[in-house]
């Protein structure tokens, strides 16, 4: 079995994340965005705004379900096998939880008088879950299943669509729900993309070395043998003491940052460390190794 293969163990942990992930963005939008109308965009703003236009007859939950099921079958149409199961398995576990916490938790009004509160909670919970799913390539379908299709069809440029849709659904917020839900709903709508980034970022968030030594081996030694990581180094000369200097490069996440930096500082503390922060590593060992 070729090692770079994931073990069911791998897998296991893999969908466990992803099933906390969608339920957070299920928690989110059930307790949070449905009880105070909060629209921001996607197919959860579409299931907000249909119930209230059809008076409450139908539910917010049952309309996602509804459109998140028929997305899933056209995305099975289009793609065939080559369909995402990660999103299959997230829209699901929304559009599911959605449903059942209508029966078994219902909210006819949202749980305090104070909208901005619930909608921190409404923007942080599912900006969290969706951060957690999309770094492990997955979704909770609905527009991200759009997006598939239009990108396979046609040149539409995705990103500006979507964030042109989700500006829309926001926008009919104002007519339907009043000033105030509609100025919270966009307000919601800015904020969501830069929590998702962050988190995102913050959950990829490793630390790059560059080392300037007299010796690198000892270093080097403990970088693989102890942290399990790897190093390039080469060959430098000092500009100031004119003496030969080695250069280790390495790339680690923050707690293994911590034991190198321990290390160097007690084994060669003469030692010039450079420290970086980076989420964005394509490399065996790392997020973006294929």
């Amino acid at each position: 079995m070729d090692k770079d293969k994931k073990t069911i163990a791998d897998k296991i942990k893999e969908y466990f994340l992803i099933t906390i992930g969608a339920l957070l963005v299920t928690v989110g939008v059930h307790y949070f965005k449905f009880p105070n109308n909060f629209s921001i965009g996607g197919v959860t703003g579409v299931g907000i705004l249909l119930s209230s236009i059809l008076g409450g007859r139908i539910s917010s939950g049952t309309i996602v379900l509804i459109i998140n099921l028929i997305l899933l079958l056209v995305g099975y149409f289009v793609f065939g096998k080559d369909f995402g199961v990660k999103t299959t398995y997230g829209s699901l576990i929304l559009s599911v939880g959605l449903k059942l916490l209508e029966i078994i938790s219902p909210m006819p009004q949202p749980f305090t008088n104070e909208p901005v509160i619930e909608l921190f909670f409404a923007v942080l919970l599912p900006g969290v879950g969706a951060a957690l799913l999309f770094n492990l390539g997955s979704s909770t379908g609905g527009t991200d299943i759009i997006a598939m299709i239009l990108k396979s069809k046609t040149n539409i440029n995705i990103g500006q669509a979507l964030l042109a849709t989700d500006i829309i659904l926001t926008l009919l917020t104002f007519p339907i729900f009043g000033m105030l839900t509609g100025l919270l709903s966009l307000a919601g709508l800015l904020i969501k993309s830069l929590v998702v980034d962050n988190i995102v970022e913050a959950l990829n968030l490793c630390k790059y070395f560059t080392v300037i030594c007299d010796n690198a081996d000892s270093i080097c030694r403990f970088i693989i043998d102890e942290l399990h990581r790897s190093a390039t180094v080469y060959d430098a000369k000092g500009a100031f003491t004119d003496q030969n200097k080695k250069i280790i490069l390495t790339v680690m996440s923050r707690s293994e940052a911590v034991q190198l930096k321990k290390f160097i500082k007690k084994n060669q503390p003469e030692a010039f460390i450079l420290i970086t922060n980076t989420s964005e590593i394509i490399g065996r060992g790392f997020r973006g190794y294929l």
